[in-house]
């Protein structure tokens, strides 16, 4: 007897970050989409883990996995890191993201004072941004999702066009960290590097993303993401040859930020994503030794 293929989805947000469903929910999404395992991977934060993993004891076909995801820079670009695996009580990896969202905050206060600034004035204590908690990494989706509440925009993107993207005048840089501090904060905590959305559609980024597979695979990156919500044939191809080149192993996801996401579903995407659950084990294989 033949047995079912079975997919997964190793790049979710949860509203501790800037996702709108609670991590207890995505875990029992997951388990409903039929998924063999799920990463919740919200934006500099394992705040929401700890309820994530208790609710998946609920789903014993479901693999529930602890992760984060980090923003940091390298040649004027971002570079978002996925940790896979992670110990979320680990004190390093703790350290390090509480100092990344100290680096937030202080972000987050330019944007309100700059939207103040432009006739959108919000405060601290509005729904959207006060709802994130203790835990939570407050991030510009929280900003559009309160600017719509007030100020009638139809959507979240519709903001980030006029206000919040970049060259917009309510953006601000963030202070990233260089890739490697992810690289070893994320060990530390026993997990593996992952390079999420390496390359955008329908540009030529083959020689961005070997140059950076070729610069950090020495110095800490394990994966690369090959299946991802926005790539087609050609990209998924494309980094799948760069990976194997550079001796990475790969990984995938949906980036699923549930109605802050509308076109996205777990596990699929827009539609046409499928992450075999066959990438699981030469993942695991990266895992640290020590750990």
């Amino acid at each position: 007897m033949f047995s079912r293929m079975r997919y997964i989805d190793l790049h979710v947000h949860s509203r501790s970050s800037d996702g709108s469903d609670t991590p207890a929910a995505l875990a029992a999404l997951a388990a409903e989409s039929g998924l063999a395992a799920v990463a919740l991977t919200d934006h500099d934060t394992v705040g929401g883990v700890p309820e994530f993993l208790e609710a998946a004891r609920a789903f014993p076909q479901l693999e529930a996995i602890a992760g984060v995801e980090i923003s940091t820079a390298f040649s004027s670009r971002e570079l978002h890191i996925v940790g896979l695996f992670v110990d979320h009580a680990n004190p390093q990896l703790g350290e390090f993201l509480g100092e990344m969202r100290r680096n937030r905050e202080i972000r987050n206060e330019a944007i309100r004072i700059k939207l103040n600034s432009l006739g959108y004035p919000l405060t601290w204590d509005h729904p959207a941004l006060a709802a994130a908690g203790d835990t939570a990494s407050v991030g510009r989706p929280h900003f559009a999702r309160a600017l719509m509440e007030n100020y009638g925009f139809p959507t979240m993107q519709s903001v980030f066009d006029k206000l919040l993207k970049r060259g917009c005048p309510a953006y601000v840089q963030r202070t990233l960290p260089d890739p490697v501090r992810a690289f070893e904060a994320i060990h530390a905590a026993g997990g593996v590097t992952v390079w999420a959305h390496p390359v955008y559609r329908e540009r030529n980024e083959r020689a961005w993303a070997r140059r950076v597979m070729k610069r950090f695979a020495p110095l800490g990156l394990d994966a690369v993401e090959g299946y991802y919500s926005l790539f087609g044939p050609h990209e998924t191809e494309l980094v799948t040859e760069l990976a194997a080149a550079y001796r990475l192993a790969l990984s995938g996801g949906s980036d699923y930020h549930g109605l802050n996401s509308p076109n996205l579903r777990i596990g699929v995407g827009a539609g046409g994503l499928r992450v075999p659950e066959s990438l699981l084990a030469p993942l695991k294989e990266r895992l640290p030794k020590s750990h």
